[in-house]
């Protein structure tokens, strides 16, 4: 694959990204709070359905594409900003393993639903992945930019 291609497709993934973590951020886990635990098994339930398609495949993409951009990029683009990139992603990842993921399969099984202490968790916390994912399409405009 062309480097600019690479760069460009990697960008745009992504920038979808930091759309759905900010979609989180902002609305969807906030939301949760608002419904009672009948209704929030049902949502949770659709929500896991949904996540492999419109979140896990984006990110892996983004990774495996962030990674390939340390060995094929662009001349023009310094390696700083693709670092730093992968760097977001690859502790995005590992905190989300170590925490939020843990965190949300943990409240998928607490009876509490909307009240459990994991989700008072992830919304105290899922800021800093908000950040993370944020961060890295911001290093990766800077590439953007540097490749032109």
């Amino acid at each position: 694959m062309n480097a600019r291609s690479l760069l460009l497709g990697v960008s745009v993934l992504a920038w979808y990204n930091v759309g759905t973590i900010w979609a989180h951020e902002v609305d969807i886990f906030r939301s949760w709070r608002l419904v009672d635990a009948t209704a929030f098994r049902a949502i949770q339930s659709a929500h896991w359905r949904k996540l492999p398609y419109w979140v896990l495949l984006p990110v892996g993409l983004t990774l495996v594409g962030s990674l390939l951009l340390l060995w094929n990029h662009p001349p023009a683009v310094p390696a700083w900003p693709l670092l730093g990139n992968a760097a977001c992603q690859l502790l995005s990842l590992a905190l989300t393993a170590a925490t939020w993921g843990r965190w949300q399969a943990a409240l998928s099984r607490d009876p509490l639903g909307s009240a459990s202490p994991y989700l008072t968790q992830i919304l105290r916390t899922h800021w800093l992945r908000t950040l993370l994912i944020t961060g890295g399409g911001c290093f990766l405009l800077v590439a953007l930019a540097a490749a032109l």
